[in-house]
């Protein structure tokens, strides 16, 4: 097995669990919070932030509104440089060998820099998203998960756009989709997993 895979995902929809299972069958290494922790230490920017502003372009988050008073300018281009720190790093672990990418343009940004990757979208409808999302943070406010669902796929969305100028989610942007909820998540495990050996 030859190929970088990336795994763009909404909210709730497993995404994250999916690949996981994906890369323990592959034998291969999955990266996700690792990308944010190089991030950081390439950058010199903390943590938290990173984790809170590499996918939103659409406003200030609060930690940066409580660290710093300057312009939105230079808010932009902090998370301008968070983003092109974060093409390098996504860069350089594909070129390692393969692995399994999650979300942050990877898909774009291995196809940029002429590096071959098998690209899916994972998606499920808002009952399915809602139970995991559940799970997640802890709550059944079902007002607080409809709230949080919108708000991480709205950020998802813009992100995706503002950094590729093409729409989330598009089918023609990925190699496979694939609905969780009706699936669930050992065929969309299955299903990759053939598809990435069948591609070869």
């Amino acid at each position: 097995m030859s190929k970088v895979i990336t795994i763009s995902r909404e909210y709730g929809a497993g995404g994250h669990s999916i690949g996981l299972k994906v890369a323990q069958q592959l034998g291969i290494p999955l990266y996700d919070k690792e990308i944010m922790e190089e991030t950081a230490k390439a950058s010199g920017f903390d943590l938290e932030m990173v984790e809170n502003e590499e996918e939103d372009v659409s406003k200030r988050s609060s930690i940066m509104k409580s660290i710093c008073t300057v312009s939105s300018n230079y808010y932009f281009d902090t998370q301008d440089t968070i983003h092109d720190v974060q093409k390098v790093i996504i860069q350089n672990m594909a070129k390692k060998g393969p692995c399994i990418i999650i979300g942050r343009c990877a898909d774009e940004v291995l196809r940029e820099a002429g590096i071959e990757s098998f690209n899916v979208f994972i998606h499920a409808d808002d009952v399915h998203r809602a139970v995991r999302i559940s799970q997640i943070i802890g709550s059944d406010n079902a007002t607080e998960i409809q709230k949080l669902m919108t708000k991480k796929d709205n950020k998802r969305h813009n992100y995706y756009h503002h950094y590729t100028k093409k729409k989330w989610g598009d089918g023609r942007n990925y190699h496979l989709t694939l609905d969780s909820g009706v699936l669930g998540y050992d065929l969309c495990v299955k299903l990759i997993v053939d598809a990435v050996k069948g591609s070869e």
